[in-house]
C-alpha cells in the first residue's frame, strides 16, 4: 500500500474567497459568511478576518465581537455548488478516484495516473494552477500514502500550500504533531487525552493499544493505527451517490430527545435540498447519533413510499429516536441521511398523497428562493430561536 499516491485537495476559506473574487470591493476586507442576525452562525471566514480568531461553526455574536468591522455576506449555497462543480471537474481530468468529502474538499487517488500526469506532487501543482488560473482560486493540497496523512498535511501550510509526506517519513511527519490533529478530536477529547498524558500524535503512536481501547472504546484502537499512520482505506468514488445526508457536531452535548429535535430538522433540510436540485426521492432514511466518548450508533427507517421533502424526512429521523439507547448520557453529533436513491417524480399511484405533493412542491420553491436570496434568507420558523427578552 506504501505505492500509492493520495490527495487531498482542499479550498482556502472557499465561501469566504468565492464572495471575494465576485465582488473586487471585498477583496483585502474581512468577510464572513453567514447569517445576517447576530444568532447566526459563521459558515465561513475569509484569512483576512482569522487574525481575530473568527473560526467556522462560530456564533455570530462572537464573531462580530471579536472583529466588530467584518463584513457579513448571506451564503449563497447554490452557487457554491456551482462553483464546486468546476472544481471537481478539474480533479476528473486527473483520476476518475475521487471522494468528495463536501463542496469544497476531496480525496484523490492518482496512483494510477502518474505515467500520464507525473507523480503525485506534479498532478498536485497542476491541479492548485488549473483552479487558479480557471477558477482564480487557491486551493491547498497534502500528498502522501494514505487519507489520514494526507489530510493533515493539506492543512499544514495554508493558503495555497503543498506538503508532501513519503512513506518512509510518514511517523517522523505525524510524530510531533498535537492530538488535535487526530481525525474526531474536539476539544473535549483533546482534554480527556491530555488528563491521560497524551499530548502529540507520537505519544498515541508509542503506547499499548489495549491501553488506549480501556479509556476510549474501540474508537482507541482506530486512533492509535492512525497516529502510527497504519490506514489503508481506498478512495471512493462518489460519482453516483448511494446516499445523502448532513451532520453536525455540537460545542456541548445534547441530553434530550427535546434538544436532538431542533438539528435534525435542520439536517432533514439540508438533505431535502440536494434531494431537489438533482431530482431524487428516498426510500430509507438512517439517523446517527454520537455519544460524548465517540461510539456511535445508527437507526435506519425503511419508507413505504420514497420521499423528498423535508417533513417527511424529518417525521421519519424524529420516530427514530426512541431506538437509541442512553440518549441521556450525552450526543456530541446527529446525522441524518437518505439511501435507496430513486429519480424522477413519484409513481403515480391510486390515492395519492396530496399533502406530501403539496410539501414537495414548497421545497421546490424553497429551493427557487434560496437561489435567489441566499440560504439564509429562508429559513423554517421551527428553527428561529424565539427572541430574548432584553431584544425588545
Amino acid at each position: 500500500m506504501d505505492d500509492r499516491q493520495i490527495l487531498h485537495v482542499d479550498m482556502d476559506a472557499f465561501y469566504a474567497s468565492v464572495e471575494q473574487r465576485d465582488d473586487p470591493a471585498l477583496r483585502g476586507k474581512p468577510v464572513i459568511v453567514g447569517g445576517r442576525s447576530r444568532r447566526g452562525v459563521v459558515a465561513a471566514a475569509s484569512y483576512e478576518v482569522r487574525r481575530f480568531g473568527v473560526r467556522s461553526a462560530m456564533s455570530m455574536v462572537e464573531a462580530l465581537a471579536r472583529c466588530p468591522d467584518a463584513i457579513v455576506v448571506s451564503p449563497r449555497m447554490r452557487h457554491y455548488a456551482d462553483v464546486s462543480a468546476g472544481v471537481f471537474a478539474v480533479f476528473h481530468r486527473f483520476t476518475p478516484l475521487v471522494e468528495g468529502l463536501s463542496f469544497d474538499e476531496a480525496f484523490l487517488d492518482v496512483t494510477g495516473s502518474r505515467r500520464l500526469f507525473g507523480d503525485g506532487v506534479a498532478i498536485a501543482r497542476q491541479i492548485k494552477a488549473a483552479i487558479r488560473d480557471e477558477l482564480d482560486l487557491t486551493a491547498s493540497a497534502g500528498v502522501a500514502p494514505s487519507k489520514f496523512v494526507a489530510k493533515v498535511a493539506s492543512d499544514l501550510d495554508k493558503p495555497d500550500g503543498l506538503v508532501v509526506v513519503a512513506p518512509e517519513g510518514v511517523e517522523e511527519f505525524l510524530a510531533p504533531l498535537p492530538v488535535e490533529r487526530m481525525w474526531g478530536v474536539g476539544k473535549k477529547a483533546a482534554l480527556q487525552l491530555h488528563g491521560h498524558g497524551f499530548h502529540t500524535l507520537g505519544d498515541l503512536a508509542r503506547t499499548d493499544p489495549g491501553h488506549l481501547e480501556a479509556l476510549l472504546g474501540s474508537w482507541g484502537r482506530s486512533i492509535h493505527a492512525l497516529a502510527r499512520g497504519d490506514d489503508s482505506r481506498p478512495v471512493i468514488p462518489d460519482r453516483d451517490a448511494k446516499s445523502i445526508g448532513a451532520e453536525e457536531t455540537f460545542e456541548g452535548d445534547l441530553h434530550t430527545v427535546e434538544e436532538l429535535e431542533r438539528p435534525l430538522l435542520h439536517q432533514a433540510g439540508r438533505v431535502a435540498a440536494r434531494l431537489s436540485q438533482n431530482g431524487l426521492r428516498a426510500g430509507c432514511i438512517t439517523v446517527k447519533l454520537k455519544y460524548r466518548d465517540h461510539t456511535s450508533k445508527t437507526r435506519q427507517l425503511k419508507l413505504p413510499e420514497p420521499v423528498a421533502d423535508t417533513d417527511s424526512i424529518y417525521d421519519a429521523a424524529r420516530s427514530l429516536l426512541p431506538r437509541f439507547p442512553s440518549i441521556a448520557r450525552g450526543i456530541r453529533l446527529t446525522g441524518v441521511s437518505a439511501s435507496d436513491l430513486h429519480e424522477g417524480p413519484a409513481a403515480p399511484t391510486l390515492f395519492p398523497d396530496e399533502r406530501r405533493a403539496k410539501r414537495e412542491r414548497i421545497e421546490a420553491l424553497t429551493g427557487e428562493l434560496r437561489e435567489r436570496f441566499g440560504a439564509a434568507g429562508v429559513k423554517r420558523g421551527r428553527l428561529v430561536a424565539p427572541p430574548d427578552d432584553d431584544d425588545h
